[in-house]
């Protein structure tokens, strides 16, 4: 550490990398942690390459995994954690050497693609008494932290029903047939996991969920089509859910959805009133009574509670978006390590981080799914 400024390592992520860079970017915006070293690409020399570019010395651009954590690891400025931005098969080795050798984690979702490996890594954090975060970021937009707290309030009475939804358009051809980075591991099933859509986009529709009602899946029945001609894993899903209290959720994951960019919302209704929000419109919580009327909150504008409050940057009118929100998981992830290394309890934004167990239910979720949509959309327990 140099001061009250940590450091990390990234796996993955190296130039030319969309992910990579957001990482990057969102851990940038509060100054609170350096880039120092890293495996950037699945060769070393294009990681060196990409290590110059982002201003990495050359002797902390690292091979393979093993090295990193080997050499790292002897180092008196070992780094403090290491954000994993790697396709979908590579998490669960790299988050378990990280772990094993003492580092906190940070990995990119879906978590890993069984829920075997998602299980010993949360145990294997626990154990260890390691950080092991997973960046379900929509999760750090302000609004979608006020949306939570009013449900937790009370302010719409129990939970009855919710719609959940994540539409994009960027499949609806064969992408990865002309060899498309960012498309063909998606397609393949040996590096995403068993899920496409499902895995990709439905795991933060279904972390969503989780997040704003506070309520669990118990169950789902799936159903799930491969659109493509060609494609193995499934390009859209439309999911029935029954929730823990009695209430039942619907959740479609797309992406052959034309036109679609990234309409990722949620709506909740209670007892007593609704609660809608909109990614592509993320500084507005509508709050629907029962006399049909409609309040809209917006960010930086009092009352919001302090769980909005202590997420946002800028005064209303300054728009933030996915950036902010990414950023705020970051927050969470500092002031925990600073936390644990002074003995003092976490605050606001560290107990708000999606954690290992988390992405277990994320991938237990996928793996149901799948299941309920191949047996003919029956209902599968999770």
């Amino acid at each position: 550490m140099s001061g009250n400024g940590l450091t990390y390592a990234m796996i993955g992520g190296g130039t030319g990398s969309f992910i990579g860079a957001v990482h990057r970017m969102a851990i940038a915006l509060d100054g609170s942690a350096r880039l120092v070293a890293g495996v950037f690409s699945s060769t070393p020399e294009r990681s060196k390459e990409s290590a110059a570019a982002l201003g990495v010395d050359a002797e902390r651009s690292y091979a393979d995994v093993a090295e990193l954590v080997e050499r790292e690891s002897a180092r008196d400025d070992a780094v403090d954690f290491v954000v994993i931005v790697t396709p979908n098969h590579v998490h669960y080795e790299a988050a378990k050497a990280c772990l094993e050798a003492g580092f906190h984690v940070v990995c990119d979702k879906p978590f890993t693609v069984t829920s075997e490996q998602a299980r010993e890594l949360r145990e294997l954090a626990e154990s260890k008494k390691r950080l092991c975060a997973v960046t379900y970021n929509y999760s750090g937009y302000p609004m979608v932290r006020e949306a939570a707290e009013l449900v937790r309030s009370g302010a719409i009475g129990a939970v009855r029903k919710c719609f959940v939804e994540y539409h994009q358009g960027w499949l609806s051809t064969d992408l990865a047939a002309t060899g498309q980075k960012q498309a063909s591991w998606r397609a393949d099933p040996a590096k995403a996991g068993l899920g496409g859509a499902l895995g990709d986009i439905g795991t933060h529709a279904e972390q969503l969920l989780r997040f704003v009602t506070g309520l669990e899946i118990e169950s789902v029945c799936a159903d799930t089509t491969s659109f493509v001609p060609g494609r193995v894993l499934d390009d859209d899903a439309s999911v029935l859910m029954r929730l823990s209290g009695s209430a039942k959720a619907t959740l479609t994951a797309s992406q052959i959805c034309v036109g679609e960019a990234n309409g990722l919302s949620i709506r909740i209704y209670g007892e007593t009133g609704g609660l809608i929000w909109r990614q592509e419109t993320p500084e507005q919580l509508v709050r629907t009574a029962l006399d049909g009327s409609k309040t809209i909150l917006s960010r930086g504008i009092e009352p919001l509670s302090s769980r909005a409050t202590t997420a946002s940057r800028l005064p209303s009118g300054h728009p933030e978006g996915f950036i902010e929100a990414f950023a705020n998981i970051y927050r969470g992830v500092v002031e925990h390590i600073h936390a644990e290394r002074s003995g003092s309890a976490p605050g606001a934004m560290a107990l708000q981080l999606p954690l290992a167990q988390d992405g277990e239910c994320g991938v237990r979720f996928v793996e149901a799914c799948v299941e309920s949509g191949k047996s003919g959309a029956v209902w599968v327990k999770i």
